[in-house]
């Protein structure tokens, strides 16, 4: 399990502890009134096991607090959704992958993305996604046939960016060494520098890049911000996704800073138009 999961379930154990403890429950009194053994209130306490939503429902009655049932299990709930494995995820195709997010970006009326890596998906061309989903499939041992199909999905968001017409609007923090990360080869790289260019000049879009000696705020796990209801980050063998607010909140903070350190405008271009000399120059020395 990552560690942010992790971190949540204790998180969530150490509520339900100070819930008993508030209570002037000890360990003994509690499992009598509760029904639960004492190992397990010990370890659901210190995050070793996730209690069931009947076991939080004892616990809120055990300790006088059952108006903070139904609080408790949406977290519950929220705790056990924050992590998935990309395995079980990816057993049904990339391209299912693709297309389960589709619904979520054409709601999503401002999406916030900071990618420190790679380009952001929906401003991806069809060649870079190509690359970096055949990379994806690779390694996780997937079916490469799958990648076109997968492709395609992926590609068919960007309408939502290129209509401009208010509904869909964007936000991006790009690390500038992004745009040196080759996916692809040559001249899927500058079809995806000049998409990148053009992106700029979009009505919806603000797109900035960090440059080198920019960043007054370390670096930490690339993620997305869709709308103020759900903050969702990749990682190598999991995705953790939250919608509680605090959470949501802290993230916000951290792309405010980002977006502080970013460049605009003629800026941002430059730093584009300077990295497409520099493939040309590496095409031709």
């Amino acid at each position: 399990m990552s560690d942010g999961a992790s971190g949540a379930r204790k998180s969530f154990g150490l509520k339900l502890r100070d819930l008993r403890r508030d209570a002037g429950l000890s360990g003994r009194e509690f499992a009598r009134a509760t029904g639960l053994h004492n190992t397990k209130i010990s370890r659901i306490e210190h995050g070793r096991q996730y209690p069931s939503e009947e076991d939080i429902r004892r616990w809120c009655i055990a300790c006088g607090v059952a108006r903070r049932i139904d609080e408790l299990i949406a977290i519950h709930r929220e705790v056990e959704q924050m992590w998935k494995e990309y395995r079980r995820d990816l057993r049904k195709g990339q391209r299912h992958v693709q297309e389960r997010s589709g619904e979520l970006y054409a709601r999503t009326g401002l999406l916030r993305a900071y990618e420190a890596i790679v380009v952001p998906g929906i401003l991806q061309t069809a060649g870079y996604i190509r690359a970096v989903l055949t990379i994806n499939a690779e390694l996780h041992d997937l079916p490469l046939d799958e990648v076109a199909g997968a492709v395609e999905a992926r590609l068919s968001r960007q309408g939502l960016l290129t209509r401009g017409d208010g509904t869909n609007n964007y936000s991006f923090v790009i690390e500038a060494s992004v745009l040196s990360n080759w996916f692809g080869g040559a001249d899927v790289m500058r079809d995806q520098l000049n998409f990148l260019e053009a992106a700029t000049r979009l009505p919806n879009v603000a797109l900035g890049l960090i440059p080198p000696g920019h960043r007054t705020i370390w670096g930490g796990e690339c993620f997305y911000i869709f709308d103020d209801e759900l903050v969702r980050s990749e990682m190598w063998t999991g995705s953790f996704r939250t919608s509680q607010s605090t959470d949501i909140a802290f993230f916000e903070q951290a792309f405010e800073r980002l977006r502080s350190n970013a460049v605009y405008g003629d800026a941002a271009r430059q730093l584009i138009a300077t990295q497409l000399e520099n493939l040309q120059t590496s095409e031709n020395p």
